[in-house]
């Protein structure tokens, strides 16, 4: 059996033509509603911390469980959480059996306040979804505690995410999304797992570098990868890790390390010798949920913009590449996460509708 595909268009308005604009336009101007969360953290069991925000009916930012005027934790005022969990909070969260539970996984360098998780957080709770986003380590606004950071095939840590999450709320429908990079370690981890995915209702895959080969050479060898995109999540990598060399003396070669340039140098300096691999290529061969979709038995929407300027298309994956649970949706535009519709500025409820529509349909 193959995967079903849909090539319907995200309709994308006249004024924003071609991937490069539609993904910088999304991230830095399209319009969406913004949510805040309550921030849940959890230790993992090598002794690091990851952290979870969490929003649904019941459960409200700036009130307690007693409903409390509660006032926001200046520790987190870069975040998109305004207040720390307490234990009576899980209580307010609903207790019937079946509520619709969403856990998403973002992208490289991303959080909760994200443009993209702000968007399908807000559609979902509304709707009175139970969402909560799971922030990879060193991106929750606070540095994690060990040398070793997050990467693209972390099946271990979606699995423990997973774990959590399905521990707090067992009698909840669970359903997960998976942006970019982090959607790539979730479909790896739900393709090496198949227990995991009995657990869940449905998933969805957005923008997923699913060949990371072929994505990481074209952040690493265009001239947009090199000047524009690589430089932007570099800002903030090389300075997370420089200042992880000066907590970790000796495991970093800080001065080789400062003349990178490109994701690819940086995934060969930091990366791939900090979580096991050979170097950037085996990192990205290795770590690559392409493969593990012909083993996927949870329904599964993989949606991928065929001009993403990240994901080329020719390495977007065919039906026959993917078991029958898989809907591959690629439509011709939309960029990397953009999805931007409406008249100017645009806003970016496609998505989390798109979404929406694959859980309650699986169409």
């Amino acid at each position: 059996m193959t995967a079903r595909i849909d090539s319907s268009p995200c309709p994308q308005p006249f004024w924003l033509p071609g991937g490069h604009l539609q993904t910088i336009h999304g991230a830095l101007a399209a319009r969406y509603h913004r949510i805040a969360f309550v921030r849940d953290r959890v230790d993992t069991p090598d002794g690091d911390f990851v952290d979870f925000d969490w929003v649904g009916p019941g459960l409200f930012p700036n009130k307690s469980a007693d409903n409390q005027r509660v006032k926001a934790d200046p520790r987190l005022a870069a975040t998109a959480a305004r207040r720390w969990m307490q234990e009576d909070d899980w209580s307010s969260l609903p207790s019937t059996p079946g509520t619709p539970a969403l856990v998403l996984f973002h992208g490289l360098e991303g959080s909760s306040t994200s443009h993209y998780a702000q968007a399908i957080s807000q559609h979902f709770r509304a709707r009175g979804w139970v969402v909560v986003i799971a922030h990879l380590r060193g991106c929750s606004g606070f540095a994690n505690r060990m040398a070793r950071a997050y990467y693209s095939g972390d099946s271990d840590d979606v699995q423990f995410m997973f774990d959590t999450v399905l521990a707090r709320l067992p009698h909840a429908s669970w359903h997960a999304v998976g942006v970019s990079l982090g959607g790539n370690a979730m479909l790896k981890c739900l393709g090496e797992r198949p227990e995991t995915a009995e657990r869940l209702a449905a998933a969805a895959a957005v923008s997923v570098p699913l060949d990371l080969v072929a994505c990481g050479a074209a952040l690493s060898d265009s001239f947009a990868g090199r000047r524009l995109y690589g430089r932007y999540f570099l800002r903030t990598m090389k300075r997370k890790v420089l200042d992880k060399a000066k907590k970790f003396p000796g495991n970093i070669d800080v001065l080789r390390f400062a003349q990178s340039r490109t994701l690819r140098e940086f995934d060969d300096m930091y990366t791939a010798p900090m979580h096991g691999f050979k170097n950037a290529l085996d990192y990205w061969t290795r770590a690559s949920s392409k493969p593990w979709l012909s083993r996927l038995t949870l329904p599964t929407l993989v949606l991928n913009a065929r001009n993403d300027p990240f994901v080329p298309a020719p390495s977007l994956p065919d039906s026959h590449e993917c078991s029958d649970t898989v809907l591959l949706h690629q439509p011709a535009e939309g960029g990397h996460m953009g999805f931007v519709t409406g008249t100017f500025p645009g806003h970016l409820n496609w998505l989390p509708q798109r979404i929406a529509r694959y859980f309650e349909t699986r169409l």
